[in-house]
């Protein structure tokens, strides 16, 4: 009964972690790295074919984007999400790639000139198609039998639509365990969703920790603030950029914004025009009006027994084609334009921050976490100029972090999160999905509070029946300019992920017979003396 730790380890994105019972490999999320670079998106520290299941905690690509990926390399076994995360995961995984194949269109166009070699996407858009294939459905609080010793309940996270928190029951050779992962534990009072369920104990508890070092700023009311920013914009003239993410954030800001309209609080322009520009958002706004069974809080089920809309106000304009995005530029009427990506890295709000960062006059708007390397973290760090499509850009725009918006637990409500597990009290916390400097530093808080605590290194593995470690695994080198400007390469992490799948490859030779173990030990040998010399 082992856990490896695969993704999201000292990292904000790329959650992806294996429990090994029973001789059954079981990936908790299979995630893309996002923003800056540790790890190659494009090696697996293990063979994807090696894998029985995955369980998806909810449908952010930082979470779900490796999937398509997993398949491509041999994955042929089962996934099991909730009912929404699969619709929005479908949306989703097509999106990127889409993404994947266009950047590789891209560098390949480039590469033309350099003389590059060939760039391959991660996966294809025929690869996310066959997501579906795989993938297997169930709702909150639905005991699911996954395999032998091994038990699934999904409960609601709060972070997003159909997000959930797993719970696993797992018995190997007469031993029992109980481990729960956080996924991404949502912020409370948030419109539309749900706040996140407590458990009352397990045996270990695999949990996030992306704002385990601070609390978000009070925020009493989000429609009178967001409103100020917009109301004192549009007064100059300007335009109100909001990067966003299309799932979740954006079908949020839509909330607030009816009710602001419906109050009319922006005084200066009371049926300012809003524009969602991302095809991606546009569908998830489909499946956010959708069936929702199970999954709407208090105040959205209200509204939708009264027959109202969530999103329905006047004046909100959805842009399909590159055409229509690009049109919003050339109208110099003052708007709100909320576009993906939300840290600014890929996606059409690139375009309009090159329009709009250099206007004194235009706000700029980050309502949900900047990852460190990202162009969204840059500019909140007061970077005075960006390079946009080969141009640089002055940052003249007001640039303001509405920290309100968060749709991740802060530091308090991670350790009352915590706090209730009590019966049983776990006999570990491994704390993931912070940053390097976070993690470990929330890993000693709830050390403090009386648990045994800390944040796992990637690649590193776990014994779950002997509370102990068995391999320590090691923190990836960070690709950015190191002193002196010299660049660290990505070939030492690929090679890395080669000797991971070594190990693999030899732990699943144990009891065959001693003749062919020792053909493999000389091959191994040869080519590390050959190396060697």
């Amino acid at each position: 009964m082992e856990l490896s730790f695969y993704g999201a380890d000292q990292c904000v994105t790329g959650s992806c972690h294996c429990l090994e019972v029973n001789w059954k490999k079981i990936l908790i999320d299979c995630g893309l790295q996002q923003g800056r670079d540790e790890v190659s998106n494009a090696e697996f520290p293990f063979a994807a074919n090696t894998i029985d299941y995955v369980l998806v905690t909810h449908a952010h690509i930082d979470h779900s984007g490796r999937i398509p990926m997993l398949i491509k390399q041999g994955f042929h076994g089962q996934i099991l999400t909730t009912r929404l995360t699969a619709n929005l995961m479908e949306i989703m995984l097509l999106d990127s790639a889409h993404i994947q194949e266009q950047d590789a269109e891209w560098k390949n166009r480039k590469g033309e000139r350099s003389g590059a070699p060939h760039v391959e996407p991660l996966y294809t858009i025929e690869d996310a198609q066959r997501v579906k294939e795989f993938l297997t459905t169930c709702e909150y609080g639905q005991t699911v039998d996954l395999c032998e010793g091994v038990e699934v309940e999904f409960v609601d996270a709060g972070h997003l639509l159909g997000s959930a928190c797993i719970a696993m029951d797992l018995t190997e050779n007469g031993v029992k365990k109980r481990i729960v992962f956080s996924g991404d534990l949502g912020n409370i009072k948030q419109p539309i969703i749900r706040d996140p369920v407590h458990f009352s104990g397990a045996d270990y508890v695999v949990m996030e920790s992306t704002y385990g070092d601070r609390n978000h700023t009070e925020v009493w009311s989000y429609t009178d603030d967001l409103a100020r920013i917009i109301d004192e914009t549009m007064a100059k003239g300007g335009n109100v950029i909001i990067p966003s993410f299309a799932v979740g954030r954006t079908q949020e800001l839509l909330y607030f914004i009816r009710e602001i309209k419906d109050a009319g609080l922006v005084k200066s322009n009371p049926d300012f025009p809003v524009y969602i520009d991302s095809p991606l958002a546009k569908k998830a706004t489909t499946i956010f009006t959708g069936d929702l069974h199970g999954y709407l809080d208090d105040d959205a089920l209200k509204l939708v027994a009264d027959g109202t809309h969530m999103f329905n106000f006047t004046n909100l304009r959805m842009t399909e084609t590159s055409e229509e995005s690009k049109a919003l530029n050339e109208d110099r009427s003052p708007k709100v334009i909320i576009s993906a990506s939300g840290m600014c890295d890929a996606g059409r709000i690139r375009h309009h921050l090159k329009h709009n960062l250099w206007r004194p006059e235009c706000t700029v708007v980050f309502v949900g976490y900047q990852g460190e390397g990202t162009l969204g973290r840059h500019l909140l760090e007061g970077t005075q100029s960006v390079k946009l499509f080969g141009e640089d850009i002055a940052v003249q725009a007001k640039i303001v972090n509405f920290q309100g918006l968060s749709s991740h637990a802060d530091r308090d409500h991670l350790l009352s999160w915590i706090a209730d597990f009590k019966a049983p009290k776990p006999q570990h916390v491994f704390v993931v999905h912070g940053d390097r400097e976070v993690a470990p530093f929330f890993a000693q808080t709830i050390q403090g509070m009386g648990f045994e605590a800390h944040a796992p290194q990637y690649t590193e593995v776990y014994d779950l029946i002997e509370n102990k470690q068995l391999a320590p695994g090691y923190l990836p080198e960070r690709k950015v300019k190191a002193v002196g400007g010299a660049k660290t390469s990505s070939a030492y992490e690929r090679l890395v992920a080669v000797g991971q799948m070594v190990m693999e490859s030899i732990k699943r030779s144990k009891g065959r017979d001693n003749k062919s173990l020792a053909k493999f030990a000389d091959q191994l040998r040869l080519l590390l003396e050959k190396w060697e010399a």
